[in-house]
């Protein structure tokens, strides 16, 4: 997108306060020569392939992990894997060289797991219908169930509409839920290890108004406007905690005073209702959907970004959730959502863990 180029890019170049460095290599190649099989499975999908977006996509990850990977494989091994051209991607005598070596790794790999029903193949997988939580209506997360219902028909993907992916990770452990979208780096890190994620979105954060509000009339609201308003942002509600971090992160040295607990207001009408007479604004998301009596105004100066992940168990092997993964992908490389404005705002551990896999 123009005036847009990947987050990890325009968050070191600009010295962001939020961000510091990048991810290390660890995991890849040690000081004893193990190397990472996720390597090379990025490395036979391009050699298969010879393509880096069709290979991405066939991996559920986005072009610029899957270069990234190859680029490290090549630094492992000390040489050059392929030869780049503006129209085609062709193995280098040592990427043919690596290519049978490659195949009996990543198939004594997958043989291993098939031997504790682990498998990647259709026999093993569970077929039965896949429970994701979207959140609400009109968000993200409704995009990506879509398209994956139309690269899986075959699956039975339902949606349950839940607030608060901190809610929703117990669900998820439990395993009375399979998948969920939102905020990976707000989970308890126990948490999060027993759970997988792949980077869905950087999405602009917005206010919800009342429509007579006086920020209203700005078509865009800078966040120093807020100072001085008490701002709506979950605060009490405990399945949405990893959302009421990022508003306090957001809020703090700003002068914008977080609301104090008080009872979710379920439906339109009710969100109506507490509108009018709390009279305080509402952190939300770009996409969130339209209530009455109110007005969506995006947040600038800078654009806070709220990551959302597609986050599912460890250990699920599931056709849908092959669809959701490749569904993601394909959204953020078709719509940019990956990429972000000149002017942002993220938490440095937010930063990290979504470019950890995207």
């Amino acid at each position: 997108m123009p005036g847009q180029r990947p987050l990890a890019d325009h968050l070191e170049s600009r010295g962001h306060p939020d961000f510091r460095g990048r991810p290390d290599s660890r995991g890849h190649l040690d000081s004893r020569g193990h190397l990472d099989p996720r390597l090379l499975r990025a490395f036979l999908a391009v050699a298969e392939e010879l393509h880096f977006t069709r290979a991405a996509a066939r991996l559920y990850v986005a072009q610029q992990a899957l270069s990234r990977d190859i680029r490290r494989l090549e630094r492992e091994l000390g040489t050059e894997l392929f030869v780049r051209t503006t129209r085609q991607v062709t193995p280098t005598a040592d990427g043919e060289r690596l290519l049978p070596y490659a195949r009996r790794v990543l198939e004594a790999q997958d043989a291993l797991l098939d031997a504790f029903g682990r498998g990647r193949g259709p026999g093993s997988r569970d077929q039965r219908p896949l429970l994701v939580d979207v959140n609400s209506p009109g968000l993200v997360s409704g995009r990506v169930l879509a398209r994956a219902r139309e690269l899986a028909p075959g699956d039975e993907l339902m949606a349950r509409f839940e607030s608060g992916l901190t809610g929703a990770a117990g669900d998820l452990l439990a395993g009375r839920l399979d998948a969920s979208f939102g905020r990976f780096a707000g989970l308890d890190p126990a948490v999060r290890a027993r759970l997988e994620q792949q980077p869905v979105r950087y999405e602009p954060m917005a206010v919800v108004l009342p429509e007579d509000h006086h920020l209203v009339a700005l078509d865009a609201v800078p966040l120093d406007a807020l100072a001085g308003e008490t701002v709506y942002a979950g605060a009490g509600n405990p399945r949405t905690r990893e959302w009421t971090d990022l508003a306090q992160r957001l809020f703090d040295g700003r002068g914008i005073t977080l609301a104090p607990p008080a009872p979710v207001a379920v439906g339109a009408e009710e969100f109506r209702r507490i509108m009018a007479k709390k009279r305080n604004p509402v952190l939300a998301v770009v996409d969130f959907p339209a209530m009455p009596k109110t007005v969506l105004r995006p947040l600038v100066d800078p654009v806070p970004l709220s990551p959302v992940s597609l986050v599912w168990r460890k250990g699920l092997v599931h056709t849908g959730i092959d669809a959701l993964r490749r569904a993601a992908v394909e959204l953020a490389t078709e719509e940019g959502w990956l990429r972000c404005p000149e002017d942002a705002w993220i938490p440095a551990t937010d930063a990290l863990i979504m470019m950890s896999n995207s």
